[in-house]
């Protein structure tokens, strides 16, 4: 059977798309191949790994587009030339429109750094959101893979875990527990689980890690 074929989008260092290479390298996720790695911004660190690791990739600069629509315009055109079936936000630091998301309906997926509906939505990105869970006073936090739709953080769950919290963290120290123990580990689990059910329709998904 053909492997659905993957995209991943990224911003920054790549350690979600690292998680994801590792699994394809060790079988975990083996319904899909990575085969287009597409960075909002030049000379990152997920560029780097996604060439040590044999996979294209591409950039289309935000900062370069006139608009959010030129952007677009220009995402879709790289993931239609490569024939790309799934896209994974893998620390992708833009919104992506309700017009894009519709064309790719069930076919985004993205992890986010909390247990949504906690800490979620506009204005919640990076150390932000732990930085609001230990203000807030949590004693558990974790991670989310959801798909994406037209509002930011709000389509259907695919896999949580959570982590605890402990008094001692500090946003950054939270944020590595979360990425080592939750991210690294959903998201290549969500990918392989929404490959598998491109390509077979009668699969179905856990909403809970159990």
């Amino acid at each position: 059977m053909l492997k659905v074929r993957i995209a991943v989008l990224v911003s920054g260092g790549g350690t979600n798309l690292q998680a994801l290479i590792d699994a394809q390298q060790s079988g975990i996720l083996k319904s899909g191949e990575i085969v287009l790695v597409l960075s909002s911004k030049e000379g990152v660190r997920a560029l780097e790994r996604a060439a040590a690791a044999g996979i294209d990739s591409a950039v289309v600069s935000r900062k370069s587009c006139a608009s959010q629509a030129e952007f677009e315009t220009r995402l879709q055109a790289e993931l239609e030339s490569s024939g790309i079936e799934l896209v994974v936000l893998a620390g992708f630091m833009s919104i992506l429109s309700a017009e894009f998301v519709s064309k790719w309906q069930k076919r985004i997926i993205n992890v986010h750094p909390s247990l949504i509906p906690s800490f979620c939505g506009e204005g919640y990105y990076g150390l932000r959101v732990h930085e609001a869970a230990l203000k807030k006073g949590v004693k558990v936090s974790g991670a989310t893979v959801h798909f994406v739709n037209e509002i930011p953080d709000g389509g259907e769950i695919i896999l949580q875990r959570a982590v605890p919290v402990y008094k001692k963290d500090s946003p950054e120290s939270l944020q590595r527990r979360v990425m080592e123990r939750a991210e690294w580990k959903l998201l290549p689990r969500a990918a392989e689980l929404v490959a598998k059910k491109i390509r077979s329709e009668g699969d179905s998904y856990g909403k809970h890690d159990q």
